[in-house]
């Protein structure tokens, strides 16, 4: 979990392929209006956001009451996302990717093929809350190469 930029993509293949699970990418699960909205530089609203939270809760609850173990990327900004996204699902951890910010807008700046416009940041950053101690998961400082931050994640596993 974390904004657009931090690696969760990254990271997540990177845990998926040590681990031998199936990766699945969160904005694939988003609806076409949402990916529009995106592509237009508008930010999304809960209201936009819930349908696509429940289509990764779904695929999660599904793998998971078949005993499979998955990775599966997500902004999960909000406590409340990530509720929805564990609800029912006992095994569900997140690991949160933390980014500096200038960090995350060299590399939105440098991002190509992607229709998360740079411009969206901000919107992220102010939506984010923190993942916290009761929650289930762990924060990784994005620090080092990808092979570093992916041990890290791993260690936390």
């Amino acid at each position: 979990m974390g904004v657009s930029g931090s690696g969760k993509t990254t990271v997540a293949l990177g845990v998926a392929e040590d681990r031998g699970w199936e990766y699945a990418e969160g904005d694939d699960f988003h609806p076409r209006a949402n990916v529009e909205k995106m592509r237009e530089g508008t930010p999304l609203d809960d209201d936009d956001r819930w349908p696509w939270l429940r289509a990764i809760a779904a695929w999660v609850g599904e793998r998971e009451a078949d005993g499979e173990s998955v990775v599966v990327t997500c902004s999960a900004l909000k406590r409340s996302y990530r509720e929805l996204l564990g609800r029912g699902h006992p095994t569900v951890r997140f690991c949160q990717l933390v980014v500096p910010e200038e960090v995350l807008t060299e590399r939105l700046a440098n991002r190509e093929g992607h229709y998360m416009p740079a411009s969206l940041l901000r919107s992220q950053l102010d939506t984010l809350e923190d993942l916290q101690p009761d929650e289930p998961g762990f924060q990784v400082c994005v620090e080092g190469g990808p092979d570093v931050v992916v041990a890290e994640a791993l260690r936390h596993l």
